[in-house]
């Protein structure tokens, strides 16, 4: 998500001066010719991104919020005073951003101490526990919801020891969002911490300086733009958190996404969800936007070493302790929610077995008019179709960004980031309301959904893509320029085999997120072809023992294909800075 070591080199010209020479009567200098064929070529790979950008996120989310603000042709501007009045639209503003500041330093104090270990100790079986972690990032919130509801929900392990349940209630919210977003601060912050020499704080210990001392006035400053970042980013998820609000809120509690849902899927309130709508996207554009602040202060002011020079061995009591209370930390946080899952699905009403498996490939129950195992197959091949999106347009965007420019691109970079932000339900409902007419009929097509799922994959294969392409030695492309390569082959000849595992990398991720977006596809998929997310959902919403067994076996089905997803790219890593 924020540009690793790749992303502090300096990507603009370095290269070869143009030779000196006259120009001749009409003819532009050489620099300006180089700058105006840089503008153009940057221009056309902006083209893309651009249209893809505006046709199915702008158009989708401005035609419903625009339904929403218009009546018989007038604009019904009133509207938005009566919403911002109304008293349980205040309790779920208030909701929305108390719990998205608790979930962000509760996720800060637990994952601060695992991103030292993982930036500063060498042990077995780290790069494993990397992957580990990072497992719930990139599974669909409705999966790590029904895992948090096995363990702590009516019947769940909790449940069943000491009769403790905290579903329906505020902690188990606030547990599942650290669950979810933890990989964020360590893999955000520890890979920074891992590239900052050690040596300068020691070096304050030399001069006197106590242990807590040296870390406060050297490292803290340091790490300060990559907490910051980590903290935006999660806040920004659990602001518009949907999936964890929904299975564990109960009709309690609610965020703007789940209220948005409400007002648009259940009460056909339009005018309401697009006055949420726009009070979201302000408050999500105002940490975009200092979140852009803080990655181009990370890029301009550090100096970083390699990370497998500051990585050793535990040293001592405190730090072996340090270690393994982080693993046990891991192991309750991450792995014991994660195997109750596993055992729910197991645990059938004849004991230990496949039954809830087996019931998969029926239609009994009548929530599907397909057999639930068919969300299998579905989901993996929208997944296929919208990574393959997700690469054209996220790749087009991250060479177009590959040289740091004005505020247009800066303002592009930013754009490409707003689907995470945005109300996912929003432009779920905005596809079916503006995509239903000619030249763009696809309300009944099966494309609708790659479509959308390739949104949420784009920002992951730019933030993926681009700190490579930045690495790479701009006076590569300038001496295949001057051989008389075209842009096109120069690219394909420098910066294609380069970038190759970069590619593979970002093609996992995409595929991985585009597996579990569940917002948008939630109104979009169609009773005949549900995804996976969107069959645990309906499962869930449904009584019964057979339902909730098949709910968790689904759940278990799509944890596995994002972890063999997760463990695949994270061994095709060359750069192991830590970066999304």
């Amino acid at each position: 998500m924020v540009p690793d070591r790749a992303a502090v080199a300096d990507p603009a010209g370095t290269g070869a001066q143009a030779p000196l020479k006259t120009p001749g009567p009409g003819t532009a200098p050489p620099r300006s010719r180089k700058r105006a064929g840089g503008t153009g070529t940057r221009l056309a790979l902006m083209a893309v991104p651009a249209v893809f950008f505006g046709v199915f996120f702008g158009y989708p989310v401005v035609s419903i919020v625009l339904r929403g603000l218009r009546e018989d042709g007038r604009w019904q501007l009133g509207r938005a005073a009566a919403v911002l009045s109304d008293p349980r639209v205040l309790d779920v503003l208030w909701f929305t951003g108390w719990q998205a500041l608790a979930s962000t330093a509760l996720t800060l104090a637990a994952a601060l101490p695992g991103s030292y270990v993982f930036a500063r100790f060498a042990f077995p079986g780290k790069q494993v526990l990397r992957a580990v972690v990072v497992v719930p990032f990139v599974l669909p919130t409705v999966v790590a919801g029904s895992a948090f509801l096995a363990l702590l929900g009516r019947g769940g392990m909790l449940d069943e020891l000491w009769g403790l349940r905290l579903d329906t209630s505020v902690w188990a919210i606030l547990l599942a969002h650290v669950f979810f977003n933890y990989a964020v601060v360590v893999r955000t912050v520890g890979g920074l911490w891992a590239q900052l020499d050690p040596r300068q704080e020691e070096a304050a210990r030399v001069l006197g300086a106590s242990r807590f001392a040296a870390w406060r006035r050297v490292t803290l400053p340091a790490l300060a733009p990559a907490l910051a970042a980590a903290a935006l980013m999660v806040f920004l998820f659990t602001f518009t958190s949907f999936g964890v609000v929904q299975i564990l809120g109960g009709p309690r509690y609610a965020t703007l996404e789940v209220e948005i849902y409400r007002q648009t899927a259940q009460l056909l309130e339009l005018p309401t969800a697009a006055v949420l709508t726009l009070l979201q996207f302000a408050a999500v554009a105002a940490v975009l936007g200092v979140h852009a602040w803080t990655v181009r202060r990370r890029e301009s002011t550090l100096r970083l070493v390699e990370p497998a020079h500051t990585a050793r061995r535990p040293r001592g009591a405190g730090q072996w302790a340090l270690l393994w209370s982080n693993v046990a930390l891991i192991a309750l946080l991450i792995l014991l929610p994660l195997g109750v899952l596993v055992e729910r699905s197991l645990d059938g009403p004849g004991g230990y077995g496949l039954t809830f498996y087996r019931a998969l490939g029926s239609t009994g129950g009548g929530t599907f008019s397909v057999a639930p195992l068919e969300a299998v197959g579905n989901s993996l091949a929208y997944a296929a179709v919208a990574t393959v999106i997700a690469l054209v347009v996220g790749g087009l965007a991250a060479t177009a960004l590959t040289r740091r420019a004005g505020r247009l691109v800066r303002g592009f970079d930013a754009l490409l980031m707003l689907p995470l932000g945005t109300s996912a339900v929003t432009v779920g409902f905005g596809f079916l309301i503006a995509l239903d007419e000619p030249p763009l009929n696809l309300r009944s097509s099966w494309f609708l959904v790659p479509l959308a799922q390739a949104l949420v994959g784009v920002p992951f294969v730019v933030r993926t893509m681009l700190p490579v392409l930045r690495a790479v030695d701009a006076r590569l492309r300038e001496a295949a320029a001057v051989l008389g390569a075209s842009p096109l082959r120069a690219w394909r000849e420098v910066d294609l085999p380069l970038v190759r595992r970069a590619v593979l990398v970002a093609a996992g991720f995409a595929f991985a997120v585009s597996l579990g977006e569940f917002g948008a596809t939630v109104f979009i998929a169609r009773a005949d072809n549900p995804t996976l997310p969107v069959a645990v959902a309906r499962l869930l919403g449904r009584a019964g023992e057979l339902t909730y067994g098949q709910a968790m076996a689904l759940s278990t089905i799509l944890m596995l294909v994002c972890a063999v997803a997760l463990l695949t790219l994270e061994r095709l890593r060359t750069d192991r800075s830590g970066e999304f």
